[in-house]
C-alpha cells in the first residue's frame, strides 16, 4: 500500500495528483513538438476542473502560470503568456498606505471629522445650522453607543468646538436629543439589522405548524 506521505509533495493540491502526473510525463517528453501539444491538452484538463471560472478574465492565462508552477519550473513548452519565473512569485507584495493624521476624538471617529470639514465651508445659515445640530446629535449619539454612560449637552458642544475649530456655532440654549432617546435610537438600529436566515425560516415553519393545529 502507498501512502500520501510517501508520495511527491502537492504542489497546488486543487488540480490533484492525476494532473501534476501528466505535468511530471510532459517534462519527459524529448520532442517539443509533443511537449507543446500534451501541455495544451494538460490546459484543457486543468480547465474542465474549474468550469466555473472559465469566464473570469485572464483564467487561462491562470492555468498556464499554474502549469510551470506544478512543473516547478521545469516544463520547457510554448506559452501564450509570458513564462513566469521562481523569482515572479518571490517578490514580496508593495506595503499598503494607511491615513495619515491624528484622530482628535477616537471614539467620533475619522467620518464625522470629515463632515464636520464639510459644514464649516457652507454659508451661515438655516441649513448650515440644522447640518451642525444634526451633528451634535450624532456626536452625543455617538459617546453613549462607546461609553454606555449619560453625557451632558455642555461636553458635546466642547467637543464640537474643539472639533470644528470654533467655526461651527449652535444655539446651546436648546437642548440636543435626549439620552434615552438616543439610547432607543441605538437599540432600534441594532434591532433592524437582517436576521439569520434560519431564523426566518424558523419562524415561517412555526406559522404552518400553526395553521395545521386548526
Amino acid at each position: 500500500m502507498e501512502y500520501n506521505t510517501e508520495r511527491p509533495k502537492m504542489i497546488i493540491p486543487e488540480y490533484g495528483r492525476n494532473v501534476q502526473g501528466m505535468i511530471g510525463y510532459c517534462i519527459t517528453l524529448k520532442d517539443k513538438e509533443e511537449r507543446n501539444l500534451c501541455a495544451k491538452a494538460i490546459i484543457q484538463v486543468m480547465g474542465q476542473l474549474n468550469p466555473h471560472l472559465r469566464d473570469v478574465a485572464d483564467f487561462t492565462h491562470k492555468l498556464w502560470d499554474h502549469l510551470f508552477i506544478i512543473s516547478d519550473f521545469k516544463l520547457d513548452v510554448d506559452s501564450p503568456y509570458p513564462k513566469p519565473t521562481p523569482e515572479t512569485f518571490k517578490e514580496k507584495p508593495s506595503r499598503l498606505t494607511y491615513p495619515s493624521g491624528k484622530i482628535k476624538f477616537k471614539h467620533y471617529g475619522k467620518t464625522i471629522e470629515a463632515i464636520i470639514k464639510k459644514a464649516k465651508v457652507l454659508k451661515d445659515g438655516p441649513e448650515k445650522d440644522e447640518l451642525t445640530r444634526l451633528i451634535a446629535n450624532h456626536l452625543k449619539k455617538s459617546y453613549i453607543n462607546w461609553n454606555k454612560d449619560f453625557i451632558t449637552d455642555d461636553v458635546i458642544f466642547k467637543n464640537l468646538t474643539d472639533l470644528s475649530d470654533g467655526e461651527l456655532k449652535i444655539d446651546e440654549t436648546v437642548p440636543l436629543s435626549s439620552h434615552s432617546e438616543l439610547v432607543k435610537s441605538n437599540i432600534s438600529s441594532s434591532s433592524n439589522k437582517p436576521r439569520h436566515k434560519f431564523q426566518n425560516n424558523k419562524h415561517k415553519h412555526g406559522k404552518h405548524n400553526h395553521k395545521r393545529k386548526h
